[in-house]
C-alpha cells in the first residue's frame, strides 16, 4: 500500500465490502445501509493529517480523528462470481458475541510499559467507534494495560519518515507495506524479533512465514498483518465489453476508445504494473520479477508509462479522488481498490472489475517494531494480539482483505458482524495457492536483483526519479 485516504468523507461509512472477481469479469452489488457510529468507549485512536508522497517533513500529530475502514492496496479476491457483504439491517446490527482472543499477553515480552504509539494505515486499529463489533483495540488495552495511540498515515513514504523521527524513538511500530518494509530494514529502523515466541505465528499462511518483504538473512523483522491484490475497474456504460487484459490502458490501439479517461495509481511503485504487463507482452526483455528491473528493463517500463501519460486523464493517490473521477465521468477505466468499487456501486455508478490475464500486483502488510522503541513490550504484545484468529477475522471482514492467519476462517466462513460474508475464505482464495502465487506482491526495489544477475538492478530512489519524469511528461 503506498497511499491511503487522509480525510474522512460523508460516504466513508460505507464499508470496504467483500467481493469476488472473475478472471475476465467481476461485479458486486452491495446494498449498504448507513452505519451509525457507536459512542466512543475506548481510548481514542489519535490520527493526524498527512501530506501526499513524497514526504519531506513529518506531520505533527493533531486532534483525534475517527478511524474508519478503507482498503489498503486493494483487497482483491479469487476468481469467482461476484458478491458483497453489507450491514445486515438498517440501524444497529443485531447483538452478537464479540470476538475476543483467548491469549495470555503477560507471556509475551516483559511487563507492558502502559502505552503503545504506532503508525498505521486507516482501519488497522479499530476501537468500535465506527462499527461496535469491530473492535480489537479496546480488549487489547484491557488485556495488556497498554493504551493505544495510533497515528494514521496515508503513504508508505510518510510512514518511513515518521518511523525515523526522534532517532526512531517517537513511534514503537508501524504497519508497513512491502514498498516501505525493506527500506526500514536496510536502514536499521526496525528490530528483528523471535517469532518462535509468538503464539499463532506457526498458523500464518506458509507463503507469508518467510516472505522477502520482511524476512532478510533469515531474520524476521515483524509479523504479517494481511494481504491482497490490485485490479482493473471500468465504467460499464463506456467500456461495454469486459476487458481481459491490461492492454486497454497500455496498448495504443486497445486503449484508443478510452484515452483521456484512463487513470493510474500515482506512485513510483506503479512502475511494477507496467513491468508486469511487459513481462507478458515483451518476452525479449526477460523480466522475471516486476520489482527487480535492470536499467534496460526499467527503461522499457518507464517508456511505456511515458507513452501512456498523454492518455491518462487523472492520476490518483487518495481513494476519494478516484471515486469522484468515476462518479463525474472524468475517468472510465484504470487500476483501483475494492473500496472504490463498492462505494461507487453503492452510489449507483455502473462499475465492474476484472483481474486481467497478465496478473496483478499486490501487497502484504507487516507489523514492525522500531529498533529504538520506548515501549517494546507493548509492541510485542500488539503483534501477538494481531495474529490471533479472532482479531484477524475482524480485520479481514471490516477492511476487506485476506487474513494472514487462515485460522480466522473458522469465524469468517460463518460470517461475523454486520459485514459478514458466509464462505469468505473460499471467496477470497485465502487457502488457494493458485491465487496467492499469481500475485506480484510489492517489495522495495533494490540494486540486488536477488539472482545470478547480482547488483545490476535499479533501486527505489531511481524509480522515484523516473516516476517524476513520467508525471512531468
Amino acid at each position: 500500500m503506498n497511499s491511503r485516504p487522509s480525510r474522512l468523507r460523508t460516504w466513508a461509512v460505507v464499508p470496504a465490502a467483500l467481493m469476488i472477481f472473475t478472471a475476465c469479469s467481476g461485479s458486486a452489488t452491495p446494498s449498504p445501509v448507513p452505519v451509525t457510529a457507536a459512542p466512543v468507549t475506548a481510548v481514542p485512536v489519535t490520527a493526524a493529517p498527512v501530506t501526499a508522497a513524497p514526504v519531506t517533513a513529518a506531520p505533527t500529530v493533531a486532534a483525534t480523528e475517527t478511524v474508519t475502514a478503507a482498503p489498503s492496496e486493494a483487497a482483491t479476491v479469487v476468481p469467482s462470481e461476484a458478491a458483497t457483504a453489507a450491514p445486515s439491517a438498517a440501524g444497529s446490527p443485531a447483538p452478537i458475541t464479540k470476538l475476543v482472543p483467548n491469549i495470555d499477553l503477560s507471556t509475551i515480552g516483559g511487563p507492558g510499559e502502559g502505552e503503545l504509539d504506532i503508525i498505521a494505515w486507516i482501519g488497522y486499529a479499530e476501537s468500535g467507534v465506527n462499527v461496535p463489533e469491530y473492535d480489537w483495540v479496546t480488549p487489547f488495552q484491557t488485556a495488556s494495560g497498554c493504551q493505544v495511540k495510533a497515528k494514521i498515515d496515508d503513504t508508505s513514504d510518510a510512514m518511513v519518515t515518521d518511523m525515523r523521527q526522534g532517532g526512531g524513538s517517537v513511534y514503537d511500530g508501524v504497519s508497513a507495506s512491502g514498498d516501505a518494509s525493506n527500506r526500514l530494514i536496510n536502514n536499521g529502523d526496525v528490530a528483528a524479533i523471535d517469532v518462535s515466541k509468538m503464539p499463532n505465528f506457526s498458523d500464518v499462511a506458509p507463503f507469508l512465514q518467510n516472505a522477502p518483504n520482511y524476512v532478510v538473512d533469515g531474520k524476521h523483522y515483524g509479523t504479517p498483518h494481511g494481504w491482497g491484490g490490485n485490479f482493473l475497474m471500468y465504467l460499464t456504460d463506456v467500456v461495454t465489453t469486459a476487458p481481459t487484459s491490461w492492454n486497454v490502458i497500455f496498448d495504443p490501439t486497445a486503449s484508443a476508445p478510452y484515452q483521456g479517461q484512463i487513470t493510474d495509481y500515482d506512485s513510483a511503485i506503479y512502475i511494477a504494473d507496467a513491468a508486469l504487463y511487459l513481462k507478458a507482452h515483451n518476452p525479449d526483455l526477460a523480466i522475471t520479477d516486476p520489482y527487480e528491473l535492470t536499467e534496460t528493463q526499467l527503461t522499457a517500463a518507464v517508456d511505456l508509462l511515458k507513452q501512456q501519460a498523454p492518455w491518462v486523464g487523472k492520476y490518483w493517490a487518495v481513494y476519494g479522488d478516484e471515486i469522484d473521477n468515476f462518479t463525474n465521468g472524468t475517468t472510465s477505466i484504470g487500476t483501483a481498490w475494492p473500496y472504490q468499487l463498492n462505494a461507487l456501486q453503492a452510489a449507483g455508478v455502473g462499475v465492474k472489475s476484472v483481474v486481467p490475464s497478465e496478473g496483478i500486483t499486490g501487497w502484504a502488510d507487516t507489523w514492525m517494531m522500531s529498533s529504538h522503541a520506548k515501549h517494546p513490550n507493548c509492541m510485542l504484545k500488539w503483534m501477538a494480539w494481531m495474529l490471533t484468529p479472532e482479531v484477524q477475522a475482524q480485520v479481514a471482514e471490516y477492511f476487506g482483505e485476506d487474513p494472514a492467519n487462515p485460522k480466522a476462517c473458522q469465524y469468517l466462513d460463518k460470517g461475523y458482524g454486520s459485514y459478514a460474508l458466509p464462505g469468505f475464505c473460499t471467496a477470497y482464495g485465502v487457502n488457494d495457492p493458485n491465487y496467492y502465487n499469481s500475485i506480484g506482491f510489492w517489495k522495495t526495489p533494490s540494486t540486488d536483483c536477488g539472482d545470478s544477475r547480482g547488483a545490476t538492478c535499479t533501486d527505489y530512489s531511481e524509480w522515484t526519479t523516473k516516476w517524476t519524469e513520467i508525471r512531468g511528461s
